[in-house]
């Protein structure tokens, strides 16, 4: 069930080496990878995808950000699309076993993303971050009413931190995708843990009231 995942999502500024490192020592903490290296090549991807399945990352965790084809061609669980990406309807037609997430930013784009058959949306940002300064970020209003006029799973992204997760799942998101968060924290496995620790007490929450 789709509840309380937690995603975290590379920053395209860091080593192959630095990356394999905090991914190998994170994973079991995660439920989803996103690799979003827009810098790397095709050949690049395959390669660092290559090493960190020889590593033990299961490939089931692993999410593409935009490459399709390299999703495809390493067995990559998903591919997370975006507006410059392939159509979500195309990619799902031709890789129907393909989880396939899209980014979106507006209620009209988390609806067309459903109705184009995306298995979840990635939305935000939630909250300010320096990964988009300047910009005013969209809140929690805004995502409750994606949630309410949506079917598909909402993942929540953008300046979420350890004292901000529950007022995202409060909402109804499903889950949480953290980028600088984890990737470039002091202590990435500390921070994983950080995470998934609230995520589990939720999930289990979750869990027993539905009992």
């Amino acid at each position: 069930m789709f509840v309380g995942e937690f995603h975290v999502i590379s920053t395209g500024q860091q080593s192959n080496e630095q990356l394999i490192e905090i991914i190998t020592h994170i994973h079991s903490y995660v439920d989803a990878i996103h690799l979003r290296e827009k810098k790397k090549t095709a050949k690049e991807l395959t390669e660092l995808l290559s090493v960190l399945i020889t590593k033990g990352v299961p490939v089931e965790k692993l999410i593409i950000n935009d490459r399709v084809d390299v999703a495809v061609v390493c067995g990559a669980a998903g591919v997370q699309l975006a507006y410059h990406s392939l159509n979500v309807k195309t990619v799902k037609e031709h890789f129907p076993s393909l989880h396939v997430g899209c980014s979106v930013h507006s209620l009209e784009e988390a609806q067309e993303a459903e109705r184009d058959g995306a298995d979840y949306c990635l939305y935000g940002h939630i909250f300010s971050t320096d990964c988009k300064p300047g910009l005013t970020p969209r809140g929690i209003s805004e995502l409750e009413k994606i949630i309410k006029q949506t079917r598909i799973p909402v993942v929540a992204i953008g300046g979420i931190k350890p004292d901000n997760v529950e007022y995202v799942l409060q909402a109804g998101a499903k889950g949480i995708a953290v980028m600088s968060g984890v990737f470039l924290a002091d202590n990435p496995v500390a921070a994983a843990r950080t995470y998934a620790s609230i995520l589990r007490n939720w999930r289990g929450k979750h869990e027993s009231q539905r009992l």
